[in-house]
């Protein structure tokens, strides 16, 4: 595989998170481009640089550094995993196939039509709801059936099989599988537990919480969300209100119907568009500080001739703080390529933080003796981390100490974090590799 890979996405997707899931198996180095200024969902997605390697625009969307470009998940997720994940031999590759196609066409669109109403993003059907349920009970007499004396849907160990169906029934554990409806079912629960709890899926899906009490649909939520949608027919009503909007109304309904697959994916954008959670930095002052022209110098200019000038010339000492953290256990660190992992795996659970900060993060020295420091800068003079609950996943296995922007102690440490060059006296160890989120 290639070096150094991207995968296009918006926060949350849990169609990206099989393609994550399957590179911290596999040890793929895969960077996610979720947010601005690398990605913006319903802008980047439609420019012609990236029609041109993705024609329909959708994500997730992978490139790697030599040009190679895929798109649809399943085939993303193949590429980036190992053959112990894709099955080593022919029957077993065949079987992870099998469920593959599985969660493609049996669990996906049951599961839409039930959890997507109860998320506001769907109207409510109660027809269809019931006829969803029935089939996601079919689903799951199938899967409890096949895991009653098994760990996991292949073989004796996790492969792509089992990352596919997860994420697939992610949303259902989620929202609407409450304790009695999973209760004739325990061998599914107990191996989506087993799955969503080994590392490898925590690093990018955090801690998996199941539903305690069914959604419901939510009319006001489902109200809130339309406005976008429903704005042009108003502005085009004028004076004329009897028959053309019901007209316009029955076109949408009959255009929608035929292509259930292309309604989840406006379901999927309204989902990307959907978090918007309060902003904890609502309450600050604006900044002049503009971090996306900051990161856009660190990302395609010199790092020590035009963006670390760039920076100290423009932070807001008032609107922004810059932080020291270093990994507290050490002597826990075994492989290089697993200690980046619990970087990456950071970086992707604080996903909704990056408008608002910036971080170099480096991994010292060699496998078994290895250390993990960054230096984080953030809105705001307090700990980010401690703003939103979201944020707080790992933060603590840190020790955190907040730097002087004008000591010789920070400049000094700024210089050598973002440039990935330098005596590192503080650290004692080699630069091994470097991690940026930005």
């Amino acid at each position: 595989l290639p070096s150094f890979q991207t995968l296009y996405t918006y926060p949350e997707n849990w169609r990206a998170f099989k393609a994550q899931i399957a590179a911290q198996y596999s040890g793929a180095r895969l960077k996610l481009a979720s947010s601005s200024p690398a990605f913006t969902f319903g802008q980047t997605n439609r420019t012609p640089a990236f029609l041109g390697n993705f024609p329909l625009g959708k994500v997730p969307a992978y490139q790697g550094d030599d040009g190679f470009c895929l798109f649809e998940s399943n085939a993303i997720a193949h590429y980036l995993s190992n053959e112990a994940l894709r099955g080593a031999t022919p029957q077993a590759a065949a079987q992870v196939l099998q469920w593959v196609s599985f969660a493609d066409s049996e669990i996906i669109p049951p599961a839409s039509a039930w959890v997507f109403p109860t998320l506001g993003i769907m109207q409510f059907n109660k027809q269809a709801t019931e006829q969803a349920k029935e089939d996601v009970k079919r689903v799951l007499t199938v899967l409890n059936q096949h895991l009653t004396t098994r760990t996991f849907l292949v073989g004796e160990r996790v492969s792509l099989a089992d990352i596919t169906v997860v994420c697939s029934m992610l949303w259902l554990y989620k929202q609407v599988l409450e304790p009695s409806f999973r209760q004739p079912y325990p061998n599914v629960t107990r191996w989506f537990v087993t799955c969503v709890n080994q590392p490898q899926f925590k690093a990018v899906l955090g801690e998996v919480k199941l539903c305690e009490k069914m959604a419901q649909f939510d009319a006001k939520k489902f109200a809130e969300m339309q406005p976008k949608k429903e704005t042009p027919s108003k502005k085009e009503k004028g004076g004329k209100e009897t028959a053309k909007p019901q007209e316009k109304k029955e076109k949408k309904k009959e255009e929608k119907k035929p292509a259930p697959e292309e309604e989840m994916d406006d379901c999927d954008a309204v989902l990307a568009a959907e978090p918007k959670a309060k902003d904890p930095f609502a309450q600050l002052p604006k900044s002049t500080f503009v971090m996306d022209e900051f990161k856009r110098k660190y990302s395609n200019e010199d790092t020590l001739t035009v963006a670390l000038p760039h920076f100290w010339e423009h932070l807001d000492r008032e609107g922004y703080s810059i932080w020291y953290g270093q990994y507290k256990y050490p002597e826990e660190l075994t492989l290089t390529f697993k200690s980046c992992n619990l970087i990456t795996g950071m970086f992707q659970r604080l996903d909704k933080l990056r408008k608002n900060a910036f971080a170099s993060v480096i991994l010292f020295g060699t496998n078994n003796d290895s250390s993990i420091s960054g230096i984080w800068v953030f809105r705001g003079q307090e700990l980010a981390f401690t703003l939103s609950e979201d944020w707080q996943i790992d933060y603590e296995s840190y020790d955190w100490r907040k730097l002087d922007p004008d000591s010789e102690e920070c400049k000094t440490m700024v210089k050598e974090y973002f440039a990935w060059e330098g005596d590192f006296k503080h650290v004692g160890k080699p630069f091994n590799q470097g991690k940026i989120f930005k």
